[in-house]
């Protein structure tokens, strides 16, 4: 099969498209073949050896798929041959087949193409479990979103403004922020160009009730003193490269709550919540009730093109790759 693959830690330019078998299929597992790949920030940083987990080259790298199950294995269950399923692993997604737990894979909904498919679990996933577990989002609530244009920031602006919040959208470019005022968003703030606290404080008079951050660096801690007393901070990622050091005293003087989401902890802490979620969430696709923002596609033979794209914080909404052209679109 053809797949990217990290042979050393490096810059996106590390990765290579080659030859490699098939990878092996275990007791109770699902082979996959794939049609799309979305490409997350966390790729680029497992590229880079820059993420929370370290992965050994050689590796391939991607974790968000989109394609037919070609083979189940004895004990899999809940999939069946022909399925066609989006999933989610650490790595290995930019390949031609994947081997995954039926765990790992949800049926895709009618009438959504690879594409959206791919790029609606793990950016919308987070965005939409952040709002609902842990920031308690609620209707008529004041919600700022840092990185409005990427892909966690505008699943969180669309999110919000389905489930009733008042929307900020904070991004550092016009085209970002156009594509959130499509999305739902009521006000609109590039930080390239102004100072950030004012300019929260001017649309936001009584001060914001969340705070989503999947941006970190020097935006956050002007973010978070536009909250009022009692308000919520969500820090989801560091897209900047830079995590904030927040001074406490904020945290005393505001009376506010700092929290945070990662997958893996949420999955094994709160797992009732994280199907709950995830059933609301794919009906809302199922639906037609939201789609994400495809900013740029690329095939398989580009993903170093690809992976700097994200890289650089150039893309608005989700990057993808056409891992089997002629399925992939849509």
């Amino acid at each position: 099969m053809r797949a990217a693959v990290c042979r050393s830690h490096g810059t996106p330019d590390v990765v290579v498209v080659d030859e490699l078998p098939a990878p092996e299929l275990g007791a109770g597992q699902v082979r996959v073949r794939v049609g799309a790949a979305a490409v997350n920030f966390p790729d680029v940083l497992l590229v880079a050896d820059r993420y929370q987990a370290t992965v050994p080259p050689p590796f391939v790298p991607g974790s968000e798929f989109v394609g037919v199950v070609t083979e189940v294995a004895d004990g899999a269950r809940g999939v069946s041959v022909g399925d066609r399923v989006a999933g989610t692993v650490m790595v290995g997604a930019f390949a031609e087949e994947v081997v995954v737990d039926p765990a790992a894979v949800r049926v895709v909904p009618p009438g959504v193409g690879d594409r959206h498919a791919a790029a609606f679990g793990v950016a919308w996933r987070t965005a939409h479990h952040v709002l609902r577990s842990v920031a308690r989002l609620q209707k008529g609530d004041e919600l700022v979103v840092l990185g409005a244009g990427g892909g966690v920031g505008l699943a969180a602006v669309c999110l919000g403004s389905l489930l009733g919040a008042s929307v900020t959208a904070v991004a550092s470019s016009p085209a970002k922020l156009e594509v959130a005022r499509a999305g739902g968003a009521a006000h609109l703030v590039q930080h390239t160009t102004v100072d950030l606290r004012p300019a929260l404080r001017e649309v936001l008079p009584g001060g914001a009730d969340v705070v989503v951050d999947p941006v970190g660096g020097d935006l956050a801690e002007p973010a978070l003193r536009s909250l009022h007393w009692g308000g919520r901070f969500v820090t989801v990622g560091y897209a900047s490269g830079e995590i904030p050091r927040i001074p406490l005293n904020l945290v005393l003087l505001k009376g506010c709550q700092i929290l945070g989401f990662q997958f893996r902890d949420f999955a094994e802490h709160c797992p009732e919540e994280l199907q709950r979620n995830d059933d609301e969430l794919w009906g809302l696709l199922a639906d037609g009730r939201v789609r994400p923002h495809l900013g740029a596609s690329f095939p398989l033979d580009e993903v170093v093109a690809a992976l700097t794209m994200v890289a650089d914080g150039q893309v608005v909404g989700k990057v993808v790759l056409d891992v089997a052209p002629e399925r992939a679109a849509g």
